[in-house]
């Protein structure tokens, strides 16, 4: 079996009752838990009752969801200052387990989870998998690093929630991962899409594809366009899922897309979305891009109220075609904190991403940004891995390449950029999250 047609696909739902439920009914349930939470953390967490009493806000003046802009924000420093268990509501000897951010450096952000928080993850998780067509018959290759990085142990207790198969690969030895997607019987897989990409292109440059019995894939720790989904799909000839979540509010599970790629729907009676304007922290409008905050609404070990992620996205809260009334964000144009501004404009790498796979045949979507100062004028170069026979034709044609390469990306990132043409694999493969910026401005 090499995937799962559109058409054949059937729409399930985990949990009809709060997935599709009304707009009035979840702002009754969302206020509910809010002013018991505001309460909570008041009482029982130092920290928040500083910064309420600083502000002139009690709990009682928290009566509904439409009170939340009265509340303050949280933000990873303030994490990082109360590291590591300043932000608990809860006695030490309620904690079940602890995850750590990746990628940072000096002391984690450190979130804790009692057994009940961990049991909200991990059927979160399990909405997500339904939502990708997978029922407890699945065996689901989970090969997201597995430790504090929350992405292995989110989609394993996802896999169990759902009562399917987890095969807990953990990150690396791509040869090794395909020899047991294949053995084990895998029905999917779950990891970054930089590394889902890989694998692909793997399992393609063996021959195996065929063999697999993959009909999904679920991806995400790291922001990546509609145009390398497809290229993934059209690989292995699967469904291609965006999962996101992050360690200080639950890890992965926080919201999914649907099979009709919409969007991704946030399961809001857990974790309150806002959109914000960065500049004066405002309510943006229905689609507006902003800031995305969000509030753990019921969370015990460690409730954050209105904690600022960094991620742009937009909201709408339409009924998706799915039939599912949960507010859906938008993929990630970056972070707040992964924007480079260059010679005044703004620059994120998914759109280097996506005015890469516009090209079309010979250009790969492996790709690496550097951010230089020369004579106080801010270089941006992009090195592109190109199919080989460029480099085998004549010197021409390599040329018309990298000319087309840089008309597409000045026109796509309103910037100019020198381009570098690079041979296939040149560009250093994640298993992780993909390294995809050098900022030698800040070195």
């Amino acid at each position: 079996m090499a995937g799962v047609a559109l058409k054949d696909w059937k729409e399930k739902i985990r949990d009809p009752k709060i997935e599709c439920m009304s707009r009035d009914e979840m702002s009754a349930l969302q206020s509910g838990r809010l002013v018991q939470q505001v309460k909570n953390v008041y009482e029982n967490v130092e920290f928040y009752r500083k910064k309420m009493d600083e502000i002139g806000v009690e709990p009682g003046d928290i009566r509904g969801i439409e009170d939340i802009g009265k509340l303050p924000f949280t933000t990873k420093e303030d994490l990082r200052d109360n590291y590591p268990f300043g932000l608990l509501a809860v006695p030490q000897e309620k904690i079940a387990r602890v995850q750590g951010t990746s990628g940072t450096t000096g002391k984690l952000t450190l979130a804790s989870y009692t057994q009940n928080d961990v049991d909200v993850w991990g059927e979160c998780v399990a909405r997500g998998l339904t939502m990708a067509g997978l029922t407890e018959a699945d065996r689901i290759h989970v090969c997201y690093g597995y430790g504090l990085f929350t992405g292995g142990m989110g989609l394993d207790l996802g896999a169990k929630a759902l009562g399917a198969m987890a095969i807990p690969m953990s990150s690396g030895n791509t040869k090794r991962q395909l020899m047991c997607m294949e053995d084990f019987g895998a029905t999917a897989f779950a990891c970054t899409p930089s590394y889902a990409l890989y694998l692909a292109e793997a399992a393609q440059e063996a021959g195996i594809v065929d063999r697999l019995q993959i009909k999904a894939s679920i991806n995400g720790a790291e922001p990546w366009t509609d145009e390398m989904r497809k290229k993934i799909e059209g690989i292995l000839h699967i469904n291609s899922f965006d999962i996101y979540g992050l360690c200080e509010i639950t890890g992965p599970g926080v919201a999914m897309d649907c099979i009709h790629h919409k969007g991704l729907h946030v399961y809001e009676d857990y974790f309150y979305p806002e959109i914000l304007n960065p500049g004066d922290y405002t309510t943006c409008a229905d689609g507006e891009t902003g800031e995305l905050v969000f509030t753990t609404l019921a969370k015990e070990g460690m409730p954050l109220i209105r904690y600022r992620t960094k991620d742009l996205t937009s909201i709408e809260y339409s009924t998706c075609e799915c039939g599912r009334t949960l507010p859906r964000i938008q993929k990630f144009t970056g972070r707040t904190d992964d924007m480079k501004v260059i010679r005044g404009v703004n620059v994120f790498p998914t759109q280097v991403e996506t005015a890469l796979l516009s090209i079309g045949g010979g250009v790969a979507p492996h790709y690496l940004m550097i951010v230089d100062r020369e004579n106080n004028l801010d270089v941006l170069t992009v090195m592109v891995e190109v199919d080989e026979r460029y480099f085998s034709d004549e010197i021409r044609k390599l040329d018309e390449l990298k000319n087309k390469v840089g008309a597409v990306l000045k026109q796509a990132l309103g910037v100019s950029a020198r381009v570098k043409l690079v041979e296939p694999k040149t560009i250093e493969r994640s298993e992780g999250k993909a390294k995809r910026v050098i900022d030698k401005r800040d070195l």
